[in-house]
């Protein structure tokens, strides 16, 4: 009974995916929850108000201007008397009108009203959640700190589709409200802010093809975990993994170096960032809208330029966080690599990992990492991925003790 009595105000918002909403209210309610439903005008289209009245035991609030809720401004109570919102499903035009303010039905202005954490589970079509605009919510929402559980990838409600976009399963969510309402409050991290980023990027040549690198976004999102799990506030911008959201993380997902960068910069300020995304060095010049036919003339000519340095950007940046880690994944000359990269970039400490074939660490489970920083090399033995987290974290928390000492 994880969640014996906290009071979770439920937001069922428009989507195909509003009906695992039943089975989330079930899992709340078996780890006794006390759950108040709330449906959004489209979110009627896909389960009824009964079906959620019977399996809260509860009455449902969907009308802004209800006349006997609103007589004592019934949105500001909802909002005020809840111990967690969860927002599931969490449609694009939602997000959007949240990193707006936009309050204009029940939903929206309890949202806005709320004083306490918010949990949104995204759930939409892949292209949708790729958009520009919806990347720009997210952002803006994760700054303000919303937090995100999924989407994850899978296929989608229209034939053929897939992709990420389909909203978290409810055991995941239920896994991150208990992380919110049950932080680790004595954490060597509390009230720190820490910004990580995961995974590779996937840079466009033409609508189905890409630049990459071999990241499973394993070690990266080990390490936000970790880090939640030591009391930080964390902000985990991931690039394109298969790999659900780490428990009591804000996460944003991207696809680009681009959208990465930004996505960091609006998370910012933050009292440290740990760079270990695989970013891709290019992009080609001009993406093609249509997908690049073969031809007579043999393979097309791709004009490669070079993406953001994000972490040199945050490393030399004016709000430049008080510890930043970056990752070297190198073939050779691990420590040469390691160590221009540490006085080039703005780094405090690089974890340098050799990744060339045969090593297993791109996409496997265990790494062996050699830690470079002005005082030295420490080199630590072959290790699980999420050791090498555990690890890295107390590293960092004794860093920033050091650097910014707390009561």
């Amino acid at each position: 009974m994880t969640l014996t009595g906290r009071r979770i105000l439920l937001i069922v918002g428009g989507g195909i995916a509003a009906y695992k909403c039943l089975d989330l209210v079930r899992r709340l309610r078996e780890r006794g929850a006390v759950v108040t439903p709330v449906m959004t005008p489209d979110a009627a289209e896909f389960v009824t108000p009964l079906s959620l009245g019977a399996l809260t035991g509860a009455r449902v609030y969907g009308e802004l201007f209800d006349r006997d809720d609103e007589h004592d401004v019934g949105h500001i109570r909802l909002a005020r008397e809840a111990d967690l919102v969860i927002l599931a499903p969490a449609s694009a035009t939602r997000m959007a009108k949240m990193a707006a303010g936009i309050g204009d039905d029940l939903a929206g202005a309890i949202l806005l009203a709320t004083a306490t954490p918010v949990l949104a589970a995204p759930a939409m079509n892949p292209a949708m959640w790729r958009h520009p605009a919806t990347r720009r919510s997210a952002a803006t929402l994760a700054a303000d700190g919303i937090r995100f559980v999924g989407p994850n990838r899978g296929e989608m409600a229209e034939r053929g589709e897939a992709g990420e976009g389909r909203m978290a399963e409810p055991l995941e969510i239920v896994a991150a409200a208990e992380a919110i309402l049950s932080p680790v409050a004595a954490g060597p991290l509390a009230g720190r802010h820490v910004v990580v980023t995961s995974g590779p990027t996937h840079e466009p040549i033409d609508p189905v093809r890409y630049i990459a690198n071999r990241s499973s976004g394993r070690q990266g999102h080990a390490i936000a975990g970790a880090l939640a799990r030591a009391g930080a506030r964390v902000t985990l911008v991931s690039g394109p993994v298969a790999l659900p959201d780490p428990a009591g993380v804000s996460a944003v997902h991207v696809e680009t170096a681009r959208q990465m960068l930004a996505a960091v910069e609006a998370a910012l300020p933050a009292d440290a960032a740990v760079f270990v995304a695989a970013v891709a060095d290019w992009r080609t010049q001009d993406e093609a809208g249509q997908k690049m036919k073969k031809g007579a003339d043999g393979p097309p000519h791709l004009a490669l330029i070079e993406n953001p340095d994000i972490l040199r950007t945050v490393g030399t940046g004016a709000r430049r966080p008080a510890l930043v880690v970056g990752f070297a994944a190198e073939t050779s000359d691990l420590l040469v690599h390691a160590g221009r990269k540490l006085a080039a970039k703005g780094a405090d400490l690089i974890v340098a990992n050799d990744v060339s074939e045969g090593t297993g660490v791109m996409g496997g489970t265990r790494n062996t990492v050699r830690l470079v920083s002005a005082g030295g090399v420490e080199d630590w033995p072959e290790l699980d991925k999420r050791e090498v987290a555990e690890r890295l974290v107390a590293e960092i928390a004794r860093r920033l003790s050091e650097k910014d000492p707390r009561p």
